[in-house]
């Protein structure tokens, strides 16, 4: 089949959707990219840059660039609000779209009413018109036939309020890490939300909601330590006598480059070895944090004015669904399982491919790194089919 008169379907607009499509289309392959919501970009694109005096590969500005990419190709439609209903296959892959429930306005309408998540999407979205890509408004059901499909929906990020004892949702200074992205992003500096003031003492606790026992999650999400620490040093580049300690089981080495980042780490931040259990709230918005002395073994207690959670990437809900419409399986954990460990691209259905983080916890630069080889293993399933 040459790869010129091809069509594939990608399924999620995050990160490692968008690099997937643009790949194949460089690629010369006719792309669809069907996004559930009414922007594109994910969860990554409310990063915001953690450079100090230098880089520090945080790969925020990644997304913005391949968003840039995929909206200025002439051969990718883009369909926003859509979600897959059906599926069939004969020779080709007959794929139903629907608009998401409570889907009914166009592509800038959605747009608007997320701006606040994320406006350097929106503002791409806004572009839509000025360039050679297609924007499809999916009000309507619709029914497209490609020849492949690359499954990229990505994560949920795990809900801290199962953290009780914490007081997210209570107490307005517990927030997760997501939500400083954005409040980073929305003024250009960290802030407190109970008064917009710079926090004097910040805590950061690692692992929240994955390698949790007790609530089954065992895996490691793997962008939580390099993830804390490069937020943990930008906040100390640009406040020095702020002061920042990172709670945690155990720091994950995630590269070549991370054992000297970390001993820089250690030279700038306090780190604890141990999960807290209890928060308290305090006069003034500051808050309580009761944990045990490493050493000693004995109850301790710190105040600070901002707590931090690093929650965990948790499957994603569209993850169940997706399998049984395209003949997968779940893996023990609840991502989709890749037929073979050595090309977590593959799927047992033919055809299908996968790509980023629904396949299982990654990195910014492991999604794109895995999906640019899924876009490969599509381009090489087009050519021999």
């Amino acid at each position: 089949m040459n790869t010129k008169q091809s069509k594939v379907m990608v399924i999620g607009g995050g990160v490692a959707g968008l690099t997937a499509a643009w790949a194949m289309a460089e690629s010369g392959v006719a792309v669809e990219l069907v996004e559930k919501a009414g922007f594109l970009g994910g969860h990554a694109i409310q990063y915001a840059c953690k450079a100090t005096d230098t880089c520090q590969q945080c790969d925020a500005c990644t997304v913005e660039k391949v968003l840039k990419n995929v909206v200025e190709h002439p051969g990718i439609t883009i369909r926003l609000g859509a979600e897959v209903a059906q599926m069939s296959k004969n020779d080709r892959f007959t794929v139903s779209l629907a608009p998401v429930s409570g889907d009914t306005s166009d592509a800038e309408g959605d747009c608007q009413d997320d701006y606040d998540k994320n406006p350097e999407a929106c503002q791409a979205l806004k572009g839509f018109s000025k360039n050679n890509a297609a924007v499809v408004n999916a009000g309507a059901d619709a029914k497209v036939d490609v020849d492949a499909v690359v499954l990229a929906s990505g994560f949920a990020p795990f809900d801290a309020t199962q953290k009780g004892t914490y007081g997210y949702g209570k107490w307005p200074n517990v927030i997760t890490g997501i939500e400083l992205e954005k409040i980073k992003r929305a003024g250009g500096k960290v802030v407190r939300p109970s008064d917009g003031k710079v926090p004097e003492k910040v805590a950061f606790i690692q692992c929240v909601g994955s390698r949790d026992e007790r609530l089954g999650n065992l895996w490691c999400s793997k962008v939580c330590c390099p993830y804390a620490l490069r937020t943990a040093m930008s906040m100390k580049y640009k406040y020095p006598e702020t002061e920042i300690t990172i709670f945690y089981m155990d720091i994950q080495n995630t590269g070549n480059g991370f054992p000297a980042f970390y001993e820089q780490c250690k030279e700038n931040l306090a780190f604890v070895r141990n999960i807290p259990v209890d928060v308290y709230p305090l006069e003034n918005d500051r808050l309580r944090m009761r944990f045990m002395e490493e050493e000693a073994g004995t109850p301790a207690d710190a105040e600070f004015d901002l707590l931090v959670l690093s929650v965990g990437i948790m499957p994603g809900v569209d993850n169940q669904a997706l399998a049984e419409t395209f003949g997968l399986e779940l893996n023990p954990d609840g991502f989709l399982a890749a037929q073979d460990d050595l090309n977590p691209t593959l799927t047992a259905t033919e055809g299908v491919f996968l790509a980023g983080t629904v396949q299982g916890p990654k990195t910014i630069a492991n999604s794109v790194a895995h999906a640019g080889q899924s876009a490969r293993e599509v381009v090489k399933y087009l050519g021999a089919a």
